[in-house]
Formats: C-alpha cells, structure tokens, sequence
C-alpha cells in the first residue's frame, strides 16, 4: 500500500500510458551531461518503474553510436540500441530509441531512453534514481515509488 505522495507501480495499466514528465530530467556519463531535457516523457507499465524517455533534440547525439541488434516490445515496436562514450569511457547499450513506434506509441518518435545502471548517472530533478533491478528493464526507481519491482529476484514470471 502506498503511503501519502508515493505511486505503486502496481497501479501502472497494461499497456504502458505514455504522460509528461514535469521536471528537470538529466543523464551523465563520465561526468558530461548526455541529456538534459524538461519536456521527457515517462512510460508507466503494472509492475515497471516508470522508463524516462527524452526527446533526441537534448540528447548529445555525437556521444552516441548504434549497435547491431535490435529487441521487438509488442506495444511499441523495434527497439534500436546505442552505446554512449565520453573519451576512452564506454557504456554499452545504454540507451535505446523507437525509430519507428507502433501507430499507438508514435509519440515515442524521436525520443530515446537511457538505462539508469548503465551510465554514471541519471536525475530526476535533484534526485538520483536507482535502476530498476535486472538486466534487461530500463525503469527509474525514485523514492516516491513503491513496488515490488518486475526485474527483482521472484519477478521472473510475472
């Protein structure tokens, strides 16, 4: 049960409900801002921490390199990956886009994502999120959340 001011994911639909994001949104890596944005969107999907999505226009694309391979989400559609590197420091697919989203996630278009456990940081305002737990989820854990969280040890089925 939540307390006063808290989310559970939980209450979170399926399918995902795509809402603005109302604050400063920021990713570094090797101490260089790679985004920063106040126009991100969050994802929220039953049982996900909310996965933060921002617009290419603030991201350091020049930082960014894609990598082969790609994973198909039955509602939103191939995801493409990229590597992110700051001088010799490199973070493997640490973040993704929707190139071209399913018609019912087109506002995913030009945004990308980053994995909160894959670069150095990412904030939420002032706070520092820890990343949803697993390998393969990209979800943002902020204090205001509650869970269980899919990824964690148990959550294999769900």
């Amino acid at each position: 049960m939540p307390k006063p001011g808290q989310e559970s994911v939980w209450d979170y639909p399926r399918p995902p409900r795509i809402e603005r994001l109302d604050a400063r949104v920021r990713v570094e890596l090797g101490g260089i801002a790679l985004a920063e944005t106040t126009h991100a969107l969050r994802v929220c999907e039953t049982a996900s921490p909310p996965t933060v999505y921002l617009p290419l226009r603030s991201v350091r694309t020049d930082l960014l390199e894609r990598t082969p391979g790609s994973t198909l989400c039955e509602w939103k559609g191939h995801a493409q990956y990229l590597d992110a590197q700051v001088g010799g420091l490199r973070a493997k697919r640490a973040a993704w886009t929707y190139p071209e989203p399913f018609e019912s996630y087109e506002t995913l278009r030009d945004y990308i994502a980053f994995f909160p456990g894959r670069v150095e940081a990412c904030l939420i305002d002032d706070e520092r999120v820890r990343p949803q737990p697993g390998d393969y989820y990209g979800g943002w854990i902020t204090r205001d959340l509650t869970g269980p969280f899919k990824g964690e040890p148990g959550s294999e089925g769900w």
